[in-house]
């Protein structure tokens, strides 16, 4: 009897996308894929074809864009997070995705890069009844639990921070926000399930870019710890 597969195909296609892209040292992958069932032989004999005379059709692709040569410029753009893991001697793997005239949504970015959106995490501030403020790291497709976040960073409550003061208190605009190199180093506090996995990404400061890597030294690097921060269900 043949068992039926433990993860769905987009899981399967994002982590063998994130592996190779490991490999390579720079993102390769185009922002989707195409699945198709081949239902017959002459189903089989067009993708076969498909296949076959891919690589002949790169140069006419969209992406192309003189393929080595962005994917090289791709590979040698450095954001200053980026520069700090450079500095901390702190081993990532960078990401880029395609950006429109807005910041695409978390989940839209863990699509472009071919990732789990479990291990993609979104970086949010929050201010204090105290009137401290504080970062909370969480799965880009999960909400925030301001009771869950106020009890994680001891305070009475805590509230979003407004999108217009964003900038002058961290550095980073809506969507190109992360944990690291913020202006001043806030309380940081990731969501649990970050430690489930091996590696996980967050913006590398500006959008368009993520970086990879595990959690634990991400952790260290911020000072931060894990909680239970997200509304369940």
């Amino acid at each position: 009897m043949i068992s039926a597969p433990t993860k769905a195909i987009p899981t399967i296609v994002g982590q063998m996308k994130r592996i190779v892209s490991q490999k390579a040292g720079f993102p390769i992958w185009q922002k989707s894929y195409h699945d198709h069932i081949i239902r017959g032989d002459a189903g089989y004999r067009r993708i076969w074809e498909y296949i076959d005379t891919n690589p002949a059709k790169w140069l006419e692709d969209c992406y192309y864009e003189d393929g080595v040569t962005k994917m090289s410029k791709q590979k040698e753009e450095k954001t200053n997070v980026m520069r700090i893991l450079d500095q901390k001697k702190i081993p990532y793997t960078p990401h880029a995705y395609p950006v429109g005239d807005a910041a695409p949504d978390g989940v839209t970015v863990a699509r472009l890069l071919g990732q789990d959106p479990a291990a993609v995490f979104k970086t949010l501030v929050a201010k204090g009844a105290s009137g401290g403020y504080y970062v909370f790291d969480i799965p880009v497709a999960a909400t925030l639990d301001l009771k869950k976040a106020a009890r994680a960073a001891g305070e009475k409550s805590v509230a979003m921070l407004p999108a217009r003061e964003l900038l002058p208190l961290t550095g980073y605009v809506h969507g190109g926000c992360s944990p690291v190199g913020m202006k001043k180093r806030f309380p940081t506090l990731f969501h649990e399930s970050c430690l489930n996995h091996e590696t996980i990404c967050v913006s590398a400061g500006k959008v368009g870019f993520q970086v990879e890597l595990k959690p634990a030294e991400l952790m260290a690097l911020t000072g931060g710890s894990a909680a239970d921060l997200i509304v369940e269900g």
